[in-house]
This record gives structure tokens, C-alpha cells and sequence, in this order.
């Protein structure tokens, strides 16, 4: 456990660690580093959560179900916010796997998976919730053996590692289902991808409902910047077309928000805007602190061929204080990078 001197250590380790491997790909280090750590992912009965947009909010109202906890990704209030612990829970969980970690040189995404799943067995936690993180097939998750998989919703994202086409997309975040597992799908349009499984059709409730081998309520839970309503204000990190969708399907009406949003360069820019528009009229862009955020003007100058009122301010704090000015309603979006900046903001 981290002293008082070397509190944050670890954590300021792990963000030191690249979160892409830099030698394609592939499951051979994160089986090693189980391997090392005594395969506690083997102790793990687990739901396994894959798809487009959705998987967080997913993976916590199936683990308060089924009465374990859930393994997610990213973070808007901090890293522990992941392993559903605390500053201090999520430190131990890290010094836990480190020298493990540094011996096989994981990444920032396989320590944290191999960190999540040994704190969960220490916690005396067996039934869980887990969500992938990239795809499924080579995904850093894809050490579990889930006997059930829920499949959130496929969109077109990641397309340089995951395919062009909705159907490839979802043969990659199908591939975490194993044989004998049963397969909850949204719909039957990728069916034929798990041909010889069980498929049920629904979604995060019928998950819980195989993993448990009866109907049940689902239970209620939340994650920051997952359709976050405060009031007048909502806080949701759409950030592909498809989740803006998702999201003006269950934003509360009136769709009369002054939208507030940071966007990623590599993201569908046009996409997003076009939808976004569906939500209000006024538009503040703004820009989260990761380097790959547009520059606010730039996006300003793509939101006033949408909008009928476009501001740019690059502090989100400022751009927040100002959208509330502009309107009683508001809504904060574009990018988890953004709502993870505002996270301290009341």
C-alpha cells in the first residue's frame, strides 16, 4: 500500500505506460502477465459487454443485478471510477501488478485489465460485468471465459483497426463469445455471427436474466458523463454519430438545449454536428484537453452550417458558464475528454 510520501506513485506510473502497443495487437502479453499474477481471471464468472455505445451504463446495471461489481472504460472521475472503488482502492489494486507489469512491458489498457481482474478476486468478488475496451477479438478483456456476452449495439468506429463495414465491426466484438456461451444481441441482424450459441434477444436486463437463470428487474446505476442529468443540465460523451442517436432518443424533452461540445479530430465531425442540431439551436464549442480535440473555431466555423447561434470558447469551464447563460438547458457532449475536465466543475 502506497505510504504518504509515495501516495499517486502508481498512478502517475500507469499514465506513464502507452496505451497502444506498439508491436500490433494480440492476447500473448496479457495471457503472460495472468500468468505471472496466478490467472485470477479464471476465478471470474463473468458477462462480457462489447459494442459501440452503451457498454458502461451496461456493465454497472448488470453487476448491481447480479450482485458483483463491473470493470469499465474510460474514466470521467478518475481512474478508480473504473474498478468501481476508490483513489485508494484503485493505488493498491495497481502496486498489486506492477512489478508483474513492468516485467512483461503491458500496456496502460493490460495492466489496468489485469489490475481490475486481480482486485475484483482480492475483493472476494466473483460475478462481474465486463467491458471491453477495443472490439472484443484482441481486446486485452478477451482472456475471460464470459458465459454470457452482450452485444450493446455495432456503429462505425475504430474503423482502421476493427473494418469498413458494420458486419466486420461486429465479427470483432463478436469474437469474445466462446462456444458454450450464451449471446444476447440487440436484434437478429448479426445472428448469423454466433451460429452454435444460444442467442437471446434484448439487452443489458436479458443479460443479467441468462447470467442468473431467471427474469429479473434490472437495477438501477449510473456513471458519470453516461446520459448524467443534472436538473436542466445532461452530460453524455457521444462522441461517433450513432451515440449522439443513441442519445437524442433519451435526452429529456424539449429538444431545446444549448449544446456545449468538445469533438476529436479523427472523429466524424459533420456526423456528429448534423445530429447534435436535432438537440437545440445555440452552439458553444470548446476543447478538452486531449491533443487530438478540435481547435474551437475550427469547430465553430462546421457548427454554423448547423446551428443558428455558434460561439467558440476554448476553456470548458468558461464555455459551460456561458452556455448557462444562453439558455436554462444545457447539454455537454462531443467527447468523454471534455466531461472528464468538467468533472470537478458543481
Amino acid at each position: 500500500m502506497p505510504s504518504a510520501v509515495d501516495a499517486g506513485a502508481d498512478v502517475r506510473w500507469l499514465e506513464s505506460l502507452s496505451p497502444w502497443p506498439t508491436d500490433g495487437f494480440g492476447l500473448g502479453r496479457m495471457r503472460t502477465l495472468l500468468d505471472r499474477l496466478g490467472n485470477p481471471e479464471r476465478s471470474l464468472d463473468a458477462v462480457h459487454v462489447v459494442g459501440t455505445k452503451g457498454k458502461s451504463t451496461a456493465a454497472r446495471r448488470i453487476a448491481a443485478t447480479i450482485g458483483g461489481l463491473a470493470y469499465t472504460s474510460p474514466h470521467v472521475s478518475g481512474w478508480h471510477e473504473r474498478f468501481h472503488t476508490d483513489p485508494a482502492g484503485f493505488e493498491r489494486a495497481l502496486a498489486r501488478v506492477r512489478d508483474e507489469a513492468e516485467a512483461v512491458g503491458a500496456t496502460q489498457f493490460e495492466t489496468l485489465t489485469a489490475a481490475a481482474f486481480a482486485d475484483f478476486v482480492a475483493r472476494g468478488v466473483r460475478a462481474v460485468a465486463v467491458e471491453a475496451g477495443l472490439g472484443g477479438r484482441l481486446d486485452a478483456t478477451n482472456v475471460l471465459a464470459a458465459r454470457v456476452v452482450l452485444l450493446t449495439n455495432v456503429g462505425l468506429e475504430h474503423t482502421e483497426v476493427l473494418g469498413s463495414t458494420r458486419e466486420a465491426i461486429a465479427a470483432e466484438k463478436l469474437a469474445v463469445a466462446g462456444r458454450d456461451a450464451t449471446v444476447v444481441l440487440p436484434d437478429a441482424e448479426f445472428a448469423h455471427l454466433v451460429r452454435g450459441r444460444e442467442i437471446v434477444l434484448g439487452g443489458a436486463r436479458e443479460a443479467a436474466s441468462a447470467f442468473l437463470g431467471r427474469d429479473v428487474e434490472l437495477a438501477e446505476a449510473s456513471l458519470p458523463g453516461r446520459l448524467e442529468i443534472r436538473g436542466d443540465e445532461v452530460r453524455d460523451g457521444a462522441h461517433t454519430p450513432e451515440a449522439v442517436e443513441w442519445l437524442l432518443e433519451r435526452l429529456p424533452r424539449p429538444l431545446d438545449y444549448v449544446v456545449v461540445a468538445s469533438i476529436l479530430r479523427d472523429k466524424d465531425v459533420e456526423g456528429i454536428l448534423g445530429r447534435l442540431a436535432l438537440a437545440g439551436r445555440s452552439f458553444v464549442a470548446t476543447r478538452s484537453s486531449n491533443p487530438r480535440a478540435l481547435d474551437p473555431e475550427e469547430l465553430a466555423r462546421s457548427a454554423r452550417k448547423r446551428f443558428a447561434a455558434v460561439e467558440a470558447i476554448p476553456d470548458p469551464q468558461e464555455a459551460l458558464a456561458r452556455a448557462r447563460e444562453l439558455g436554462s438547458r444545457v447539454l455537454v457532449t462531443g467527447s468523454l475528454y471534455l466531461l472528464a475536465d468538467l468533472s470537478e466543475e458543481r
